[in-house]
């Protein structure tokens, strides 16, 4: 069923300490709380809930506002709910009346809560951060007229592939996979391959590279055993057994030099991707799209993409999902670097792609082509503070959330700042002397 919606009491508690009276008003989590649309998750959520069956939901605000602190803070499912019970700011910013000292959820909620967000809630969150800033006149119409668009990549929480472990763990998966729905799997081959996988990664550290490859190739025909003998046994296997054969056949076939490998038993879809860095010559995740405005650096949207597809391709899908979470603004602009070079936009916005040759722009196109490499440390703070750098989500959903998420505490962190360089500037107009409509002006 539905959450139910929340009530605060007319009347006082005598053993339970409101929060009113303990925040502090001019606190930033407190006002930003107060401009929040709120409502609008309900409408946009409701849809997902049986109208009639089944015990209420956990109120979404309480849900929603600890995904903003859980991506703000950089902190687990664990640790964000263990907080919560700790800071009366946040009880206060999740709608609560009065002061709690138990935890309001599970931490295992949070993980079923955003499967029944999927990316559609996700892209929600992100739009009520932008809608908020446009309604605090924060963001500004002419700083959505144009924007920084760019890649990067969103590595997965997997173990770095070789091919030893994969032959070794795809062979574990299947195994336990197999004995659970009833066969008979007569040779594991557990001890022997644990055995032989640390053997091959200490001859591979002492480059006695003839005697790890022996080791590898050994994995290779234990697994291929291990695969023969589940077919023998089922010709046509389904549910998750079907998946991990097929999966296992894959890493099992697979060469060094072939395209569309497996690099992950658990993760099939991650990808191999290079983006010229010094420090990781490769990264295994996905690619992710982002869009920021050329002033202020506001995220409007985060795009999150299966694979490594080409820059160019990517930024008609990027665009249209701009369009879709600034719905009362209009993008004029983009900016982009030389990666987006034969590019398949379609829509109404002029894309100016950065140029080696720097005199064939035109001064005013150069004033703002200067502001696109602003984008580039938005990212980094993404991925330093926003958990963009290491997604623990699951599957293809898990990635496009994780990404929307992020970006979404970006532009949630820029909006409690704005409180506080008010409460800056107030501070430092009580040392200055100001005029009544400036105090005023202040304090509104």
């Amino acid at each position: 069923m539905k959450p139910k919606a929340t009530v605060h009491q007319a009347h006082r508690e005598l053993f339970r300490i409101e929060l009113e009276g303990l925040v502090n008003a001019g606190h930033a989590l407190v006002k930003l709380g107060r401009q929040m649309n709120w409502a609008s998750f309900d409408e946009q959520l409701g849809q997902t809930y049986d109208p009639s069956n089944g015990a209420p939901g956990v109120s979404t605000r309480l849900m929603v506002a600890l995904h903003y602190l859980k991506y703000q803070y950089d902190l687990s499912d664990d640790v964000v709910v263990a907080k919560w019970v700790e800071n009366p700011y946040w009880q206060h910013f999740s709608g609560r009346q009065f002061f709690e000292h138990e935890l309001p959820i599970h931490p295992s909620s949070m993980t079923r809560w955003r499967k029944r967000l999927g990316e559609a809630g996700a892209e929600a969150m992100l739009k009520a951060t932008i809608d908020t800033g446009l309604k605090m006149k924060v963001i500004t119409p002419a700083q959505i007229e144009r924007v920084n668009v760019d890649t990067t990549v969103q590595t997965k929480a997997v173990r770095f592939p070789t091919d030893a472990r994969l032959y070794d763990r795809a062979r574990e998966r299947l195994v336990k996979t197999a004995r659970k729905q009833g066969l008979s799997i007569k040779q594991s081959y557990e001890r022997v391959g644990r055995r032989l996988r640390m053997a091959q990664s200490r001859y591979a550290h002492a480059r006695q590279m003839k005697r790890a490859r022996a080791c590898t190739r050994k994995l290779r025909t234990n697994l291929g055993r291990v695969i023969r003998e589940i077919e023998r046994q089922q010709s046509k296997p389904q549910g998750l057994l079907g998946k991990l054969l097929e999966t296992a056949k894959r890493i099992h076939a697979q060469e060094r030099g072939d395209g569309q490998k497996v690099y992950s038993v658990h993760e099939p879809e991650v990808a191999c991707i290079a983006k010229g860095k010094a420090g990781k010559k490769y990264e295994f995740g996905n690619k992710v799209s982002l869009a920021a405005t050329s002033k202020g650096g506001w995220l409007l949207g985060a795009l999150s993409l299966l694979g490594n597809p080409y820059d160019g391709h990517t930024l008609d899908a990027q665009l249209s999902q701009v369009r879709r979470l600034v719905t009362t603004h209009a993008v004029k602009e983009g900016h982009v670097d030389m990666g987006y070079r034969g590019n398949n936009h379609q829509g109404p916005e002029t894309i100016i792609v950065d140029k080696r040759r720097r005199g064939t722009i035109p001064k005013r196109v150069w004033k703002w082509m200067k502001r696109r490499a602003a984008i580039e440390p938005t990212i980094g703070h993404l991925k330093a503070e926003h958990r963009l750098e290491r997604n623990h989500l699951k599957g293809t959903q898990g990635n496009a959330i994780n990404a929307l998420l992020s970006a979404a505490a970006m532009n949630f962190q820029k909006l409690l700042g704005f409180f506080l360089c008010r409460l800056l500037y107030f501070l430092r107009s009580l040392l200055v002397p100001a005029s009544r409509d400036q105090f005023l002006a202040v304090m509104s």
